[in-house]
Order: C-alpha cells, then sequence, then structure tokens
C-alpha cells in the first residue's frame, strides 16, 4: 500500500489498505458490524469513506451527500476522549458542521464517553446489530424455530437442492440473483437498495481479495440464492450479503441455515448485522430469536 495518511490527511478506502486496516480492526476486535475492511470497501462511495491515524488510532471520515460529514468510532487502545474532541473540532473548522456526531459507537466507546462527562451518548436502536447462536441457525431446534424447519422441508420436499461455496466460476451466477432480485424489488427506485446493489457488486467483483466466505443453493442445478461473510472477531462470524429467488418459499431459510452451518460451525456467535429501522426487516431478523442485540450509540458534543 502507499504511505500512511496522518491526520488531519486523510485517504479514500481502498483495496491496497486491506492489509493494514484488517489487521487494524482485527487487533481491536470488535462486535459492530461496521468493523470490517469487507463493510467498509464495499460501502465506501454510499458514505463517502476515508481513513487517516492519530495517536495510533484509525480514523473513519463519512462525508455522504444525505448525512454529512461525521465520524465512525476510532479505532484503538489509545484513550480517545481527547482524540474525539480533536476531530469534533476538525470538523466544525474545516468541513462547517455545526454539531459534529460520531455514529454506531460501541459499548466500550460509549462508556469511555460517558464517563469522560464531556460527551452527550444516545442509543442508535436502527443500528443495533442482532447477535444468534451458531447452533441455534444451524440446528433450528424446539418449538421457537418449528416454522423455519418447515419452510426447509416444504422446499427440500418439491425441489433437489445442493450447497456449493462460492467459487470463481460461480460469482456471475450470484450477481445475476442479485440483479433478478433487485428487478423484483424495483431497486431503481429506492436509493437505499441501490447502493445495497453496489455494495454487492464490489464484494462479488472483489470476493478474492477481501478473501471472502462465500456460499450457494442450487436448486435442480441452478443458482438460486447466495451468501458472504467472514471472521468478525474470534468468536463471531458476521453475514454482510444475502440473496436468493423470491419466488422460491423458504429459499432464504435454506441460505441461512445451510451458510451458518459450512462457514460458522467453529464459533459460538453469528453477527446478522443491522435492521436500519424496516419494519419488515425488524420482524425478519426478530423471528430467528436472537441471543441478544449489540448495542451502538450517537455521540454528540454537550455543549
Amino acid at each position: 500500500m502507499s504511505s500512511i495518511p496522518q491526520f488531519p490527511q486523510f485517504k479514500p478506502i481502498a483495496l491496497e489498505d486491506r492489509g493494514f486496516l484488517h489487521n487494524k480492526l482485527w487487533e481491536y476486535q470488535p462486535e459492530t458490524s461496521e468493523l470490517t475492511f469487507t463493510g467498509l470497501f464495499i460501502w465506501r462511495h454510499s458514505y463517502g469513506l476515508h481513513w487517516s491515524l492519530l495517536a495510533d488510532c484509525l480514523i473513519l471520515l463519512c462525508q455522504d451527500l444525505t448525512n454529512g460529514a461525521y465520524f465512525l468510532p476510532p479505532v484503538g487502545s489509545h484513550p480517545r476522549t481527547e482524540l474525539i474532541s480533536t476531530i469534533f473540532a476538525w470538523l466544525r473548522e474545516e468541513k462547517g458542521v455545526e454539531k459534529p456526531r460520531l455514529e454506531c459507537a460501541d459499548r466500550r466507546l460509549a462508556d469511555e464517553m460517558f464517563t469522560s462527562g464531556v460527551f452527550k451518548v444516545k442509543p442508535y436502536r436502527d443500528h443495533f446489530d442482532y447477535i444468534y447462536r451458531s447452533l441455534d441457525l444451524i440446528n433450528l431446534s424446539g418449538r421457537k424455530y418449528h416454522s423455519k424447519r418447515n419452510f426447509i422441508n416444504t422446499l427440500t420436499a418439491k425441489h433437489q437442492f445442493s450447497y456449493q461455496p462460492i467459487t470463481e466460476s460461480l460469482l456471475s451466477e450470484c450477481q445475476r440473483v442479485a440483479d433478478e432480485w433487485c428487478q423484483f424489488h424495483r431497486c431503481s427506485e429506492d436509493m437505499n437498495l441501490l447502493d445495497e446493489q453496489e455494495a454487492i457488486a464490489e464484494a462479488l467483483g472483489n470476493y478474492s481479495a477481501l478473501r471472502l466466505s462465500g456460499g450457494a443453493i442450487m436448486i435442480d442445478d441452478k443458482l438460486e440464492a447466495f451468501s458472504l461473510g467472514e471472521y468478525l472477531n474470534a468468536n463471531t462470524g458476521v453475514v454482510h450479503i444475502e440473496k436468493a429467488n423470491p419466488h422460491i418459499r423458504g429459499l432464504y431459510a435454506l441460505i441461512n441455515q445451510q451458510f451458518c452451518e459450512h462457514t460458522f460451525s467453529r464459533v459460538p456467535f453469528i453477527n446478522r448485522e443491522q435492521d436500519l429501522g424496516e419494519e419488515g426487516l425488524r420482524k425478519a431478523k426478530l423471528s430467528y430469536h436472537p441471543h441478544h442485540l449489540v448495542e451502538k450509540f450517537l455521540i454528540t458534543e454537550k455543549r
């Protein structure tokens, strides 16, 4: 990679940064789904993501047209109260932001900021991550998963299926499934879905370089669903993307179960990211009975 930017210099997130940034993020052992290189890279255009180092902490700046300039949590072990005061002052002076903010802070940072007495700390429910026990998603045991088992059993009674790890030869078929899903859901009319479509294309187009894990469901020898993820920390896998043919009932339940079984059976927990306040998505995530939610917080100045 090129030279490491030192605050107040920033560099756009680029594929060449993966080694350095992945190591920095992994050292922190994050619990929030934003803090993986893949997540930052595939959404970099949507959020205008840039990075820098300050006091050996990774600083992540977002500059998107809708929400203006703000920061994601600084990543590192350095005490962060003074550091956040510094970057907030920079937002005011250099970007003209009247009320600087930091989004998606984890509990570690929120507690540190609350104790400082300098910042306001507010829960950010729409961004809470859903965490599940791996064995629950793999085995689907008990009454609470009865409907999920029924969906899968109904599908497999009608169709021959197989699970395949994603290789380079399957990437174009995964993109086809994503494109067909977008047609069905009219992505062209929804900016959020267009952003997601771009993120999926980035993930598939850089699949090997990002070192993702992926799995696909073949129905009657045709790829009809796929999922992409990686390890978030030593105890947790994270599912970044999951798409399936919306016309095949039970397919989402099947790809979820199969991908977790083949990819994340060695870790106790799986993070399936946030619901962004979307009612249907929240209902779907709750229907899998999360073990707990990872809280995230909005941090602003008290003054």
